[in-house]
């Protein structure tokens, strides 16, 4: 038979453990309320900064549209939105080519350095519209999602894929954090940098949604992808540079930075290689097919035949007309 005082030791284990996951959630409640009195004191009141739910919130409901969408588009017929994706990749075109001429002209009137720069948290003009530029970026991969609301609404699944989802939730969601307390110094460079490429990857986009007689020219897609791969390694370059020469700049974020990097390394890479070295065989036919994959909805096979409400034409006619 047990002894009474046998299960006093298997209580104060469990009051130990409690007592260490009470301390734990304490220590970090104090560093979450530690972190916001060194966050900047100029972005504090602007939209989407005054908490992180509005962003987490956003980025909840588009992995739920991820996730849903494709099931409520399962019985329906895809939409066609030709007009609206022409409107709107070139909007991006307009909204990037702010922000890089922006983060540009302020950072060399404010005399960056592309090596090592400092935040600076005064309202200095320049300091000022450097930060606006960047909560502009930020705003602008929130409007990003809907390059995957517009896949799923046209039933091109096949563009969603983990490296399309992972780029768009966790740059919305982690550059939050970059605004909130680093918004200049070093963090303009990558920020430029990315929104220059988007220039042209919008660029692509809106001429790809023209039509046919458009998509003959764009032979250039592959070089596009060449040219995210080239970002990825000059902003790990960057950013070994200042780790290098010790700038003051958060370090973690520094690390954590090129690491994001790496991830998109191996993911672009694998993005290249299945679609331009790696043959496609036709399920119909049989037959090797290269390069047939989509951009931005638009593929391949429309270059040649283009869908309008419900029927597919082809140079200029419906087929069987």
């Amino acid at each position: 038979m047990e002894a009474p005082g046998a299960a006093r030791p298997a209580a104060l284990d469990a009051l130990g453990a409690l007592d260490a996951v009470s301390s734990a959630l304490n220590g970090s409640l104090r560093f979450y309320r530690w972190t916001w009195t060194i966050a900047d004191k100029r972005v504090e009141n602007w939209p989407l900064m005054q908490s992180p739910l509005p962003t987490l919130t956003i980025s909840t409901l588009y992995l739920l549209f991820v996730w849903l969408g494709p099931k409520w588009m399962k019985n329906k017929e895809p939409f066609q939105m030709r007009l609206v994706l022409i409107l709107y990749n070139f909007g991006m075109v307009l909204l990037n080519l702010f922000i890089f001429k922006e983060l540009f002209l302020g950072s060399y009137a404010a005399g960056y350095s592309y090596i090592c720069q400092s935040v600076d948290y005064s309202n200095n003009v320049h300091e000022v519209r450097i930060a606006a530029a960047l909560w502009w970026y930020f705003v602008s991969k929130g409007i990003e999602y809907f390059d995957t609301v517009f896949f799923i609404l046209r039933k091109k699944n096949n563009q969603v894929s983990f490296l399309h989802v992972y780029h768009h939730c966790t740059m919305f969601t982690l550059w939050w954090i970059g605004i909130k307390w680093v918004a200049g110094g070093q963090a303009f460079f990558g920020a430029q940098l990315n929104s220059f490429i988007h220039v042209i990857m919008y660029s692509y986009y809106a001429l790809a949604a023209l039509g046919p007689q458009i998509q003959k020219y764009l032979w250039w897609k592959r070089y596009l992808t060449m040219l995210q791969l080239v970002q990825f390694h000059v902003t790990i370059g960057h950013t070994a540079m200042s780790l290098y020469t010790n700038c003051p700049f958060p370090r973690w974020m520094h690390w954590a930075l090129i690491v994001y990097a790496i991830s998109f390394i191996f993911l672009f890479l694998n993005f290249y290689y299945q679609t331009y070295n790696q043959p496609k065989r036709s399920a119909k036919t049989g037959k090797t097919a290269v390069n047939g994959i989509t951009t931005n909805g638009v593929s391949k096979s429309e270059s040649q035949s283009v869908v309008e409400n419900g029927k597919k034409k082809k140079n200029g006619k419906a087929k069987g007309e």
